[in-house]
């Protein structure tokens, strides 16, 4: 099976990766969860820990630094990259090439070849900005393979495209990408 980070960014929508991280590890996957720091105060990294057995990342400064640099030993430990939940910030920081914390400074050190995912999650208004519709046509130019966000009732209440899949549904679509690779 594959080592898979789990990038996850400050999204209601967070709950679902720790269900996600759940079901990837119970798939036979070694997951290592990197949380943005505004993720980190939505939900412990602890909890990623707990579920998958390894270690979960928040910033590679201070106390919680692992190694001289956790991003390159991530990036290097990874075979596979998958953002969920993606706000419409870190959609933004990903297509301009911002380093600006560990989640992005660890997907700029990725080695050529990795497979990238981002599966966005935000209100649908955002959604449709042009900003963030450029953003990530931008990703997906460079290589990233973006998983839209369903369509239903978001946690603000309004309904349309926003809602991060399933954690099953992007199990599978992380096999399906894995399938190819091998």
């Amino acid at each position: 099976m594959a080592k898979i980070l789990l990038a996850a960014s400050a999204s209601v929508a967070l709950y679902k990766a720790c269900d996600l991280a759940s079901k990837l590890a119970q798939d036979g996957h070694a997951v290592r969860a990197i949380l943005t720091k505004r993720a980190a105060e939505l939900v412990n990294p602890q909890l990623f820990e707990a579920v998958t057995s390894e270690p979960a990342f928040v910033d590679e400064f201070g106390a919680a630094r692992r190694s001289a640099m956790d991003h390159i030993d991530l990036a290097q430990w990874g075979e596979l990259f998958l953002t969920a939940p993606a706000s419409a910030d870190l959609v933004a920081r990903f297509a301009h090439g911002l380093a600006d914390d560990l989640v992005t400074t660890t997907a700029l050190a990725l080695p050529t070849g990795t497979p990238k995912l981002v599966s966005p999650a935000m209100n649908p208004n955002m959604l449709a900005q042009p900003a963030v519709r450029r953003n990530l046509a931008q990703l997906a130019a460079d290589g990233w393979l973006v998983i839209e966000p369903e369509v239903g009732h978001t946690a603000c209440g309004d309904a349309g495209r926003g809602r991060l899949p399933e954690p099953a549904t992007l199990v599978e679509r992380v096999r399906a990408v894995l399938a190819k690779r091998r």
